[in-house]
């Protein structure tokens, strides 16, 4: 019987065991997929998937015979953003380029899933070139709203029970906002703690690296075997100290969504852990628009070349983005660049004075819009993608409201394990 909504880290130690045998979970996994995936279009069609997968299944069956010589992701099935180089698959970023324009080597996170065991499911949707063009799929939570962008496949791949476990990038919201909108956990590492290698490019200044599964426990089992130098931390000796921004940052967010994020916060008073609000970004529409314009700027370079001669296959809104982008001159990006890091040391700042461990707010400006014409905004994670912080969010379920919206734990820079510490902490609330 295939576990589709079971723990990554059930899975996983079922596989390595032999608890849970590796062919019947491929064959069941693409039976599911078979009958589900046309609602969905979470993945990249493609022809004798379950051939593949069952081919590669037995080559590593005879590669790792015993259980006790098996690696951490023995067998388990994970879904990859189509941005990412994997050899064999064809990288289209989301677009309708041709395919050989985007190869090159694996992405060094596929090569690490591979060393281990891990079997890649398949390609999953991307926005076009990751930005705001939305690709077919549906949330599976309710297949008349978007499952937001862009790491659109990936997170519906997880919430459909097609895997439990998918990488997707994030360069504003798009593997927070994709995660909320689709009830699951999904977590954006520090800047630079996962290897971009391998991955076509949108921005080099912000794009993350960071991946979804169906639980907080799930990305903390996923992290300590993907990450590098990742450190199991001890329960912290005191609880930590919130921080909850207010003003015009979170006044982006619509009524519904502050409420329930208000009502959480309480309850965790409540529970007596310290809150301090603070208007921490007063400033956050230069704040936006300096973000827009250095990922604008990154794009158009990026660009440059398959523009000149693609230019009609691109979208109405890549072609702005990368207008936008050309009309930034190179010292306004240098400078954009360098207030990245002047942006963190605030934050970080403030946190020192004012004792602050971790930020909380709402994963998303509010639940999945309806409609597959839009992938949401992005804007609740905006600020702490262009400082390079951790986050990751965590599903709040509502029982009048299927559509879920998330919790989202930021806390600083390359204090990613600190993150997790406290997160599962807040999730016991």
């Amino acid at each position: 019987m295939y576990v589709r909504y079971a723990s990554l880290h059930d899975i996983a130690g079922k596989l390595r065991n032999g608890e849970l045998d590796l062919i019947s979970y491929i064959n069941d996994a693409c039976d599911w997929i078979d009958k589900t995936e046309p609602i969905i279009e979470a993945l990249l069609p493609e022809r004798n998937r379950r051939k593949r997968l069952l081919l590669e299944a037995g080559l590593l069956l005879k590669k790792f015979p015993l259980p006790s010589t098996r690696p951490q992701l023995f067998g388990v099935l994970v879904g990859i953003k189509d941005l990412f180089n994997i050899d064999g698959f064809d990288t289209q970023a989301g677009s309708s380029l041709p395919p050989e324009l985007f190869q090159g080597i694996e992405s060094a996170v596929v090569t690490e899933l591979k060393k281990q065991g891990a079997l890649i499911l398949g390609k999953t949707v991307s926005t076009e070139f990751a930005y705001f063009q939305p690709g077919p799929t549906s949330n599976p939570l309710n297949p008349n709203h978007t499952p937001g962008g862009s790491s659109s496949g990936s997170a519906a791949a997880v919430a459909a029970g097609f895997c439990p476990l998918a990488f997707g990038t994030q360069t504003i919201g798009s593997i927070i906002r994709p995660a909320s909108y689709c009830g699951i956990a999904g977590f954006k590492p520090s800047f630079g703690r996962l290897s971009t290698s391998g991955v076509f490019p949108f921005s080099q200044s912000a794009d993350h690296i960071g991946f979804m599964t169906q639980t907080l426990e799930d990305l903390t089992f996923a992290s300590s075997v993907i990450i590098p130098g990742w450190k199991t931390l001890p329960h912290p000796e005191k609880a930590p100290i919130i921080g909850v921004p207010t003003g015009p940052f979170m006044e982006q967010a619509d009524q519904e969504t502050m409420a329930s994020f208000l009502a959480h916060v309480m309850k965790l008073g409540d529970a007596g852990f310290e809150i301090v609000d603070l208007d921490l970004f007063p400033d956050i529409e230069d704040i936006n628009s300096n973000h827009k314009k250095l990922i604008a700027y990154e794009f158009a370079l990026n660009h440059t070349k398959l523009y000149s001669k693609y230019s009609n296959l691109y979208s109405v809104h890549s072609r702005k983005l990368y207008m936008e982008g050309t009309a930034i001159s190179t010292q306004e990006h240098k400078n954009l660049v360098a207030n990245q890091l002047r942006f963190r040391n605030h934050i970080e700042g403030i946190m020192d004075r004012e004792g602050i461990d971790i930020w909380l707010c709402p994963s998303t400006i509010g639940r999945a819009p309806k409609g597959l014409a839009s992938t949401g905004s992005p804007l609740m994670s905006l600020p702490w993608t262009h400082a390079g912080l951790p986050s990751l969010t965590i599903p709040l379920i509502s029982e009048d409201n299927p559509l879920p919206l998330g919790l989202q734990v930021i806390s600083r820079f390359n204090s990613d394990e600190f993150l997790f510490v406290c997160s599962r902490l807040l999730a016991k609330m």
